[in-house]
């Protein structure tokens, strides 16, 4: 059989029998004796290996003809990693996929999007993800109902319409076809009795190790006052829903390898994208152990890599806002440009009353930010300039929901914004996993030998060795530089500089 996400058959088969948790989510086990498909962790008794049959995804596993396993839960799993395959034309259509695109639309739109026709859509999915498009938009709709029949008591309606379908008899069909029963008689209330009211949970799973002590600190340097809160419990945040706005909260369940999602003033129609950009800006999707394999071979990332080998990438909860917060950063000090985000937040963002926390407005939106007087905030006239020619691309034709390289090429057309910025918002709002801001004064430090910084093009060339992990190798690097130098807080880790501008 051909290798499954770098798996040879005997790897999988060793997996499968030590039920070993960092192997979750990367395969699925389907027993042909019974129809079922598993995780690796699955604890019922290991089936005989002549009837085992591995398959890279859920979607996959279920396209050929197998049910998902009610004891393991594979709806439960870590998320496939996101650069699943080598086509970054794939994981540009399930990026859209994952927010929803085929929930109203048809698989001829979604091909439009990312440039392809159907057919050739169709075959690079079955090619590095083992199932068509619309097989892995009915297995995500599905495994989402199911979580949300396990862990909260939201009504079978509420669930039908928050992932995704239609009506809710279409939705009993597909769950009965699925899973054998109606979705009532599959119904828990576990986690239901833990949530205050109002007040929806969520676990999200991750592959272990995750280095929680630096996403919180990273984000805490960077928080928001009003719009966002990092204690030591989690991190806490207003989020605008077209004309409403909900607060999410995301902290570590102890004891577990998981994330705890809480959401509270949301429609049920909201979850799935509320779920999505959580588990994008927490990067849950990582396969560190397969990271960490790569980069510990180099001589300047490998002791960092076994020190941090659980190190994520911390994102930003949206790709305007981390576009906004990037152009208002550059230059100052990370406190400096907090301060500077606060006061444009205060000046243009509108108020969230009754959000608790210590939580007051929600980021600015495009419109917002383009009505906005935002002289006397402290910002340069050209920085200001900057702003509101974002602001009306994003409200013209610049589609923030499209791949990261094409929103990069449409930053980078804008007057004032360079390279660096666009790669910043690829790697922290996007989660591109080669993302990497060659300009980066901290990075072109941390890479010298003599003491003076290399150049751009001399770091690029470097680091083609940490392809396709650069943007890890990118937070590796200002996690160092800012424990080293801790009285500089410059950059990301680190250094906003001036290639963040265009001249």
């Amino acid at each position: 059989m051909d290798p499954i996400n770098g798996l040879d058959a005997r790897a999988l088969d060793r997996a499968r029998v030590s039920r070993d948790a960092r192997f979750d989510g990367r395969f699925f086990i389907a027993v042909t004796s019974t129809g079922i498909y598993c995780r690796p962790v699955c604890p019922v008794r290991s089936p005989k290996r002549a009837h085992v049959r591995y398959y890279p995804t859920a979607a996959a596993a279920a396209e050929a003809g197998y049910r998902p396993c009610l004891r393991c839960r594979p709806e439960a799993a870590p998320g496939t990693p996101a650069w699943l395959g080598t086509s970054a034309l794939v994981r540009r259509a399930l990026r859209l996929i994952d927010d929803g695109c085929l929930d109203g639309e048809s698989v001829e739109s979604l091909a439009a999007r990312v440039g392809i026709g159907t057919r050739h859509l169709d075959r690079l999915f079955v090619a590095h993800v083992g199932a068509t498009p619309v097989a892995v938009a009915q297995t995500r709709r599905l495994h989402f109902a199911k979580r949300l029949l396990d862990e909260t008591a939201l009504p079978i309606t509420d669930i039908a319409l928050a992932a995704g379908f239609g009506s809710v008899r279409r939705f009993n069909d597909v769950f009965r076809g699925t899973y054998g029963r109606p979705p009532r008689e599959l119904r828990r209330l576990r986690s239901a009795a833990t949530a205050d009211a109002g007040e929806i949970v969520l676990r999200m799973s991750y592959r272990p190790p995750y280095d929680w002590a630096h996403v919180r600190e990273f984000l805490a340097a960077r928080a928001l006052p009003g719009v966002e809160r990092v204690d030591a419990d989690g991190y806490t945040r207003t989020v605008a829903l077209g004309g409403r706005h909900a607060v999410v909260r995301i902290a570590p369940v102890v004891g577990a390898h998981a994330l705890e999602l809480r959401v509270r003033g949301a429609f049920p129609g909201d979850l799935f994208q509320l779920a999505s950009a959580a588990r994008r800006m927490f990067d849950l999707g990582a396969d560190p152990l397969r990271i960490a394999a790569s980069l510990r071979r180099d001589p300047l990332l490998g002791p960092l890599v076994r020190q941090r080998p659980g190190l994520r990438i911390p994102g930003v909860w949206d790709p305007f806002e981390c576009t906004v917060r990037a152009i208002v950063g550059q230059q100052v000090s990370v406190a400096g440009g907090r301060t500077l985000a606060a006061r444009l937040v205060a000046r243009a963002g509108r108020s969230a009353a009754g959000c608790g926390h210590g939580l007051s407005h929600l980021f600015p939106t495009p419109a917002d930010l383009a009505a906005a007087d935002l002289d006397g905030i402290g910002l340069t006239s050209a920085r200001i300039a900057t702003l509101r020619a974002l602001a009306r691309a994003a409200a013209d034709d610049l589609d923030f929901s499209s791949g990261a390289d094409e929103v990069m090429a449409a930053l980078l057309r804008l007057s004032g914004v360079g390279d660096w910025t666009a790669q910043y918002v690829a790697l922290r709002a996007f989660g591109e996993p080669d993302a990497f801001p060659a300009a980066d004064l901290v990075l072109r430090q941390m890479a010298a030998s003599n003491g003076v910084p290399v150049t751009p093009r001399e770091l690029a060339r470097r680091a083609e060795a940490w392809r396709p992990w650069r943007a890890y190798a990118t937070m590796h690097l200002w996690r160092a530089a800012g424990a080293s130098r801790p009285s500089r807080t410059r950059a990301a880790a680190g250094v906003f500089n001036r290639t963040g501008l265009r001249r």
